[in-house]
């Protein structure tokens, strides 16, 4: 199964859900900024690959408006030369407007994860020899505040079958990568990863995440992304 088609059924998993307060949005890029999404995979994400670096779920300032994980406009235009129309979801919070690639915020977590890999491999192509870098969950939901609300935070009855579509496409992208290395950006991500695929012949931990809520990423993310690699053996 290709990525196209586990995005497909994905998306169909997902359509029926309903989610109530206190969230009051939910975006899911992997529709309105669909063309973007599949410019990445079709670029990057063919073949197996060493390592797949997982993250949990987008930034209001990465995917929600590129359509690419930890999506800093800068990056995924200009490193990665992405360029492709996004378009809007159904309803959208005025907080938290999509503007696609015209989007002057900055996604601090994904400036830091694409940061790193521009400085480690200089060329996208050399990084995506070895890695591919994929969410657990493609669905942004805020609050009527604007904020954020992650995913484990939604009530049991909500997260449960939405967790369910997320594991089975999870799985399916192990299987179409056939890592070596499964990588959660966070322990959420590692959690996730160790009840889908631990019966898969693959090395499964994580790395810190890049967010600026963690003290220790904002004293300089990159060593410790080295660090974390290097304990699990990619070199």
């Amino acid at each position: 199964m290709n990525l196209q088609q586990i995005t497909d059924d994905l998306v169909a998993d997902l359509a029926p859900l309903d989610f109530g307060p206190p969230v009051t949005h939910v975006y899911n890029p992997l529709i309105y900024a669909r063309a973007a999404w599949d410019a990445y995979c079709e670029r990057f994400g063919r073949g197996p690959r060493e390592a797949l670096l997982i993250g949990m779920n987008p930034g209001p300032f990465g995917m929600a408006q590129t359509g690419v994980p930890f999506g800093e406009v800068g990056h995924v235009s200009d490193w990665m030369g992405i360029d492709a129309p996004i378009g809007k979801p159904p309803v959208e919070h005025p907080k938290r407007p999509v503007q696609g690639f015209d989007c002057t915020r900055s996604e601090v977590s994904g400036a830091r994860l694409w940061g790193w890999a521009k400085d480690t491999f200089g060329a996208p192509e050399a990084f995506f020899e070895r890695f591919f870098v994929a969410n657990y969950c493609p669905l942004v939901f805020m609050e009527d505040s604007g904020r954020n609300r992650v995913p484990e935070k939604l009530p049991k009855a909500e997260r449960t079958p939405m967790f369910a579509a997320c594991d089975r496409a999870l799985r399916r992208t192990i299987e179409h990568f056939a890592p070596r290395y499964v990588i959660g950006v966070g322990k959420f991500a590692e959690k996730k990863a160790r009840q889908i695929a631990d019966d898969l012949d693959v090395i499964i931990g994580s790395v810190p995440h890049p967010s600026p809520a963690s003290p220790l990423a904002n004293q300089g993310w990159a060593p410790l992304m080295d660090a974390a690699l290097a304990d699990l053996g990619v070199r």
